[in-house]
């Protein structure tokens, strides 16, 4: 498989599940074995595609590896979902400007 991209490594519900605890807080594989009920090669395999996209990195403590959230593909996600966000904000409050005035008609 060649590099994964942060969007396709996150479409994955269990990787997004991963990504949701390492955003609490820094974790070993064991520690998201516990949280998320799966097997360890499973989360193992997991945790490979999210670092193959940079989503995630690992330090090595002691016999286990740490794994947290890297912030940089996190930036460019929501650099790219910017002018969504825009648009609807936009659709939004036109839909309210609408609605308010339906309201005192």
């Amino acid at each position: 498989m060649g590099r994964v991209d942060a969007l396709t490594a996150l479409a994955e519900p269990t990787r997004r599940r991963i990504a949701d605890e390492l955003r609490l807080r820094e974790c070993s594989v064991s520690d998201l074995v516990a949280a998320l009920r799966m097997s360890q090669p499973a989360i193992s395999k997991h945790l490979r595609v999210l670092r193959e996209a940079g989503v995630v990195s690992a330090r090595v403590s002691a016999q286990q590896r740490i794994y947290r959230l890297e912030p940089g593909p996190f930036r460019e996600l929501d650099a790219w979902l910017a002018p969504y966000r825009q648009m609807w904000t936009r659709h939004l409050a036109a839909l309210e400007r609408h609605l308010d005035s339906q309201e005192h008609s």
